[in-house]
């Protein structure tokens, strides 16, 4: 009789399944990107998790967010993203962080917690994708970060390439900057070749807020799902 594992065992074996259910992997982010990503590492066999977010669930969300509904507004993401998990393996390990990483405390907060296999950043600042990065590269842990998903509207654009060998996004650009002033001299991404639409902020808003960015539904989640899909190739091999 099949089981949940079913398919994906005709495809990786039964070593390959081992492989996948010993792994642990950190999602730090559980946004657009982050929460698709971590939805499809637990159905694509990963057996331990570290989630880390710092936000609850917002009306705004359900537009992108796999852990986004009428039920959840007011949750906290990780305890969102935890009860999905439990609820697609119920032998998955999780462990989870709701805070603010920021590059003071980022270090000290993630060496608390169970060492990764795999860091995935999908985190929405500059400055904690690069200390994030720069985490991962001074323990050796194998890292895959996501840059910009908003005001992008094709899937086909997306590609794997070393942050340094990134064309045409602002949102790299600037991230090149930051990285170069950490140190940091190579650092695996997924990023978009289009060039975002410009649209034009909120009468009166803040610049904090941020009403610049929009996002179509499907963008993120596609993005999270590539993330996955590099991180088990990545184990696997």
């Amino acid at each position: 009789m099949d089981d949940a594992k079913s398919r994906l065992r005709r495809v990786v074996g039964d070593e390959g399944l081992a492989r996948l259910d010993a792994a642990r992997v950190a999602v730090v982010g559980l946004g657009g990107v982050g929460a698709s990503c971590a939805e499809a590492l637990v159905r694509g066999g990963i057996g331990s998790f570290v989630l880390a977010d710092r936000d609850a669930v917002e009306p705004s969300n359900i537009n992108r967010q796999a852990i986004a509904f009428v039920s959840t507004v007011g949750q906290r993401k990780v305890d969102v993203m935890a009860a999905m998990v439990a609820d697609i393996n119920p032998a998955a390990r999780v462990t989870t962080l709701d805070a603010f990483l920021t590059e003071e405390t980022l270090a000290g907060e993630l060496d608390a917690l169970p060492r990764p296999d795999y860091l995935v950043d999908a985190v929405d600042t500059l400055t904690a994708k690069a200390a994030l990065a720069r985490y991962a590269a001074e323990r050796g842990i194998p890292f895959i970060g996501s840059m910009g998903m908003a005001n992008r509207s094709d899937p086909t654009k997306l590609a794997f390439a070393d942050l340094f060998a990134t064309e045409g996004c602002p949102f790299c650009r600037e991230m090149r900057k930051i990285a170069r002033d950490r140190g940091i001299s190579a650092v695996q991404v997924l990023y978009s070749k289009e060039r975002p639409q410009k649209v034009a902020p909120a009468e009166g808003a803040h610049r904090r807020e941020r009403t610049e960015l929009g996002t179509y539904s499907y963008m993120p989640p596609i993005a999270g799902q590539m993330l996955a899909s590099w991180v088990i190739r990545d184990l696997l091999r």
